[in-house]
């Protein structure tokens, strides 16, 4: 597939994945396990016949605990998918490069550039507009909020542990057991809470199947298939458009409306997002 092309269907397809998280009307953690066990079954037939499973010890720890990462990102944003809009929760997970480059500043000194600075100074200024500067005085804030907040977070963790495996171990290979190991998490943290999974009606089914397939399977092989082939800041850059479609999906399905506020807001932060990406010679990589 054209590696252009690829990215596009990347996009769309994941930016279903609030909407069927939220018509699913499932426990958002049985939610998230669904989506990345049912991609994994698909995944499974096809590298076992393959003969895709082999790889190094260090390539394998790090992709069981990048999985265990990946579990907790899409187990906390799904929550906060349950406390706010899809569109505003979408957004505030995206905030992943901004954690990348705070990170790696603080704890490795890993110079940033002024746009990096200048992108994470818009991008707060836009969280002030859509949360409220009248609630961040008072300390009110939605725990939805700080729930997509910590998925971002969760997310940039994610990154940070696995941004180099891929280049030493089949994407397909790393898939298996990146989220082999999440399923296995997510199933774990079920049964802990006692989560229901297995009494759904079959709208639910089909919406599990929906995130499976096509939010997590086809969305990021596409995804990761753009990558050999484009520059990931471009794909980076690009992948914040999932936001806007998600936000589209989730008038046109769920009725939601956004507050001037928000809206405004959501367009301050997507674009400090986007200058981040804007020193050249630096790249984030969607995994």
């Amino acid at each position: 597939m054209n590696p252009k092309v690829s990215l596009a269907v990347g996009i769309l397809c994941i930016s279903f994945s609030p909407i069927f998280v939220k018509l699913a009307g499932a426990p958002p953690i049985t939610s998230g396990f669904y989506r990345i066990f049912i991609a994994w079954l698909c995944l499974a037939p096809y590298c076992i016949i393959k003969g895709n499973l082999k790889t190094g010890r260090k390539e394998l720890i790090i992709a069981v605990v990048g999985g265990i990462v990946f579990g907790l990102d899409i187990a906390v944003w799904n929550l906060s998918l349950m406390k706010i809009s899809a569109t505003v929760s979408t957004l505030l997970a995206n905030l992943a490069p901004v954690w990348v480059g705070l990170i790696g500043y603080l704890l490795f000194k890993k110079r940033s550039g002024k746009l990096f600075w200048i992108g994470t100074f818009v991008a707060i200024v836009g969280m002030v507009v859509l949360v409220g500067y009248q609630d961040i005085i008072a300390l009110k804030f939605n725990i939805g909020i700080l729930l997509a907040l910590l998925a971002s977070f969760f997310y940039a963790i994610y990154i940070l542990i696995t941004k180099d495996v891929l280049q030493k171990i089949d994407t397909l290979t790393f898939m298996f057991y990146n989220m082999l190991a999440a399923s296995i998490f997510l199933l774990a943290i079920c049964g802990v809470q006692q989560n229901n999974v297995v009494s759904f009606p079959l709208t639910a089914w089909l919406n599990f199947l929906g995130m499976g397939i096509i939010c997590q399977l086809v969305g990021w092989i596409t995804i990761n298939h753009s990558l050999r082939f484009l520059e990931s800041t471009k794909v980076s850059i690009a992948l914040l458009g999932q936001t806007v479609i998600a936000g589209f999906w989730a008038v046109l399905f769920l009725n939601e409306r956004l507050e001037l506020k928000e809206i405004i807001g959501s367009v301050i932060v997507l674009a400090g997002i986007a200058i981040t990406f804007l020193k050249p010679g630096k790249s984030f990589k969607a995994i």
